[in-house]
């Protein structure tokens, strides 16, 4: 898992790089910022039939064992850890992922190599053609979740699953300090 998490997040940073290379690139614009989730919200769509806000909608559960999460960073889960829709990826998915997006790194890093000018929208229509190659589905819309009110939602069922984890965790420590009051204590020795 750590491999794929590591791999991702490398593969992030380096199609960064490489959209940085539009001839309309601009990072202090809102729509570098909008380019960006719109290429992450394909993936997750061609992963799993979901943008991002959704997934963290529909798999976000206080009730499950780290709220449906399955990797994030250390051991505990963080609030900060449930608005992000890769941490409730199974396995399968992020390897799916993983695979995809080193595929289309390879693709990417030719298109720069070669010097083609690239607009951001010609890499958007870039991806769809390479996401139909690979005969994934291809987001067309902006989703049914708004990234607000994912993010609500998460938090909202994140202090509902934090008030059940601490009440456990009194619980336990309950039950330690009844089970050190039943030791027998010995009687002092004789010197």
């Amino acid at each position: 898992m750590q491999d794929i998490r590591t791999s991702e997040k490398r593969f992030y940073r380096k199609i960064t790089d490489i959209y940085a290379t539009s001839v309309d690139y601009d990072p202090t614009l809102d729509t570098s910022i909008t380019f960006f989730k719109t290429v992450q919200n394909k993936l997750h769509w061609a992963i799993t039939g979901q943008t991002a806000a959704e997934i963290i909608k529909s798999r976000a559960n206080p009730t499950l064992p780290n709220m449906g999460a399955t990797n994030f960073r250390g051991t505990k889960l963080r609030k900060q850890d449930v608005t992000i829709a890769k941490n409730y990826l199974t396995e399968n998915e992020l390897s799916t992922l993983n695979n995809l997006v080193e595929q289309y790194l390879l693709f990417a890093e030719g298109q720069a190599m070669r010097r083609v000018p690239m607009t951001m929208q010609a890499w958007v229509k870039k991806l769809d053609g390479f996401l139909t190659l690979n005969d994934r589905n291809i987001l067309t819309h902006a989703g049914k979740v708004s990234h607000k009110l994912a993010k609500q939602l998460a938090e909202q069922a994140y202090e509902q699953f934090n008030r059940a984890r601490i009440t456990q965790a009194d619980a336990q420590d309950g039950d330690f300090e009844r089970a050190i009051k039943e030791i027998p204590t010995q009687g002092k020795r004789k010197q």
